[in-house]
């Protein structure tokens, strides 16, 4: 039997700003864009949510549930920091961490032998350490498989444990809601409702050749998840496929030459994301493709991308040409450019999303 730990960081970015400036402890906060420049929230802290603010919210709408927000321009490079101060603690119990993004990862410590082999109390450990040395509060679900110890990482937020031992595991998920399951979004809760399934028990009780044939390949995946299946190894590594950068705009604009003003500075933003890429693994980054992407005001988005072995900045504009033509007299409220990565860059998998907002 394998003992997975899930650890999730509270409110991570918000709890790094608070820890830093006492001032912001004991008020509604959150990490996100200005109003005025279409920004979205990217976290915010507990006061903020009892207002119903939540992350990926427009930050004009979280101001209109809670109009005494306070607006803390994010600080990826100390987020990145802190994360990387987090794995170290990580790596003194086990070689098996599966990163998330920056404030969430699966820990197997099967075979660990720290704290007499228990799980329980190498998560406890984690977070006591995580506390005391770094001043932050994380949150851990303990359990055999990794989408319940996901799932118990958020039962006892904040600052809490949940620990699903072997002979409560078949308890705990027959009566967990289905849209607790990671992979059940929005769209496909509503179709297993119109089905009459909530929880794992209604699943488990429900023809499995109807699940497939309603939900496809994800069918099979639900359906093991509803018994408490989940054999997934930790991914320890993960291939980055592509790197790229994207502006989302204050303003609608209409013309080609509007969208192409951006590419300069998209461009050197590229090349210091390839430059960070090249110092955390060491080896030179090798481009397979470039591509740009728009998105209209309408929110659909546009990618054009071919094959280019060597980056080239005025490429970029070349490919501007191709994808303004989809554009159809729509305005364009996002401008972005990336590159596809040739086989063999692996890395750990590090979230630093480029956002002036």
């Amino acid at each position: 039997m394998r003992k997975i730990i899930h650890v999730d960081m509270d409110c991570f970015y918000a709890a790094v700003e608070m820890r830093d400036n006492p001032d912001l402890r004991d008020i509604p906060i959150a990490i996100g864009g200005s109003v005025d420049r279409r920004g979205v929230i990217s976290t915010c802290n507990y006061p903020a949510r009892k207002f119903g603010v939540r992350s990926a919210m427009a930050t004009a709408y979280a101001l209109k549930l809670c109009p005494n927000l306070t607006l803390v321009k994010g600080r990826m490079d100390i987020y990145a920091a802190e994360s990387q101060k987090i794995r170290k603690i990580f790596a003194d119990y086990t070689d098996f961490i599966e990163p998330l993004s920056l404030d969430e990862a699966y820990l197997d410590v099967t075979n660990s032998e720290f704290c007499g082999g228990s799980a329980t109390l190498i998560a406890e450990e984690i977070r006591e350490r995580i506390k005391s040395e770094l001043g932050l509060t994380a949150s851990a679900g303990v359990a055999p498989c990794k989408f319940v110890a996901k799932v118990a990482s958020d039962e006892n937020k904040p600052d809490g444990i949940c620990v699903i031992t072997p002979d409560k595991l078949d308890s705990f998920v027959r009566q967990l809601p289905l849209k607790k399951i990671p992979g059940v979004g929005k769209v496909t809760m509503q179709k297993l409702q119109r089905m009459g399934l909530n929880t794992c028990e209604d699943v488990r009780n429900y023809p499995y050749e109807r699940i497939q044939k309603a939900l496809g390949k994800f069918g099979s995946v639900l359906w093991e998840r509803a018994h408490g299946i989940d054999e997934r190894a930790l991914s320890v590594s993960r291939e980055r496929k592509s790197i790229g950068v994207e502006r989302t705009l204050s303003e609608d604009i209409y013309s080609l030459e509007e969208c192409k003003a951006f590419l300069p500075h998209l461009f050197l933003k590229l090349s210091e994301r390839m430059d960070n890429h090249k110092k955390r693994t060491g080896r030179p980054v090798r481009v397979r493709t470039q591509g740009v992407k728009l998105k209209f005001n309408d929110f659909q988005l546009t990618t054009v991308e071919h094959r280019q072995a060597k980056l080239d900045e005025a490429y970029f504009h070349s490919l501007m040409d191709e994808a303004f033509e989809r554009a159809k007299g729509r305005g364009i409220r996002l401008v972005g450019v990336h590159i596809g990565l040739a086989a063999h860059q692996t890395t750990q998998q590090l979230i630093l999303p480029f956002d002036e907002n």
